[in-house]
């Protein structure tokens, strides 16, 4: 199932999305993971999410992807979803799963992230049947790119793990979950504001497998949250 809800700005499109992603936990029973995006579309809807009524203690908060900077830099995703969202709620610490950034390579802390993820799942390989995720957030690049699976990047062809550390494609090194990881969600939502999103989003929308937005292929339902401006109205 794909659906596209388009809002006037911002503001109205982090409204409905916290309403939708509280709501779906509400309805749910056990455990609840939710994979969040960085970037600075979602930060609104984290700061709504802090003061809605979420089910506090089941929710387990992922991330999708990170840039390797310590976990109060500027640049961390992290940081930005603990001060939006984790630092304002009662979020137990044992429920948030931080991508490690500090006193590893890339490497060892894709390979950190990946064994957290597998022993929160309960196995090393993934089920159709069982997604990994119950809400995968993602964002999108003016250039196509979503968590940080970038255009002509060896990333995007893995198939057997599920994260990555993702060298030369920006400044600082970036770990990404990568497609069976990120597809693994019982729903996954595209946050998308902007003009300059226009293009990406209709390439994305259109299944475009040039651009790594194009190729997701989740196991769940689709949803595209998107501003006008982005969808060229």
């Amino acid at each position: 199932m794909s659906e596209t809800r388009a809002f006037d700005d911002t503001e109205a499109l982090a409204h409905h999305a916290a309403r939708w992603l509280c709501a779906f936990a509400q309805r749910s029973n056990g455990r609840f993971a939710v994979s969040l995006s960085g970037g600075s579309t979602p930060r609104r809807l984290y700061e709504l999410l802090a003061q809605a009524d979420v089910p506090w203690d089941r929710v387990h908060w992922f991330w999708g992807d990170e840039r390797f900077v310590p976990p109060d830099h500027a640049d961390s995703n992290y940081r930005m979803a603990r001060e939006a969202l984790l630092a304002r709620a009662p979020v137990p610490s044992a429920n948030i799963h931080a991508i490690p950034t500090e006193g590893l390579s890339p490497e060892e802390a894709a390979s950190a992230y990946e064994r957290t993820l597998q022993r929160f799942y309960g196995a090393e390989a993934l089920v159709r049947e069982r997604p990994l995720f119950d809400v995968t957030l993602l964002g999108l690049g003016e250039d196509g790119h979503t968590a940080s699976l970038f255009p002509g990047h060896p990333a995007l062809g893995e198939e057997r793990r599920w994260v990555l550390a993702v060298r030369g494609a920006r400044k600082e090194a970036r770990i990404t979950l990568t497609y069976p990881a990120l597809q693994a969600s019982r729903e996954t939502a595209f946050l998308v504001t902007g003009a300059a999103k226009k293009d990406a989003l209709a390439r994305a929308r259109a299944g475009d497998r040039t651009i790594p937005a194009g190729r997701l292929r989740p196991v769940g339902g689709l949803h595209w949250f998107i501003d006008r401006a982005a969808a060229g109205k």
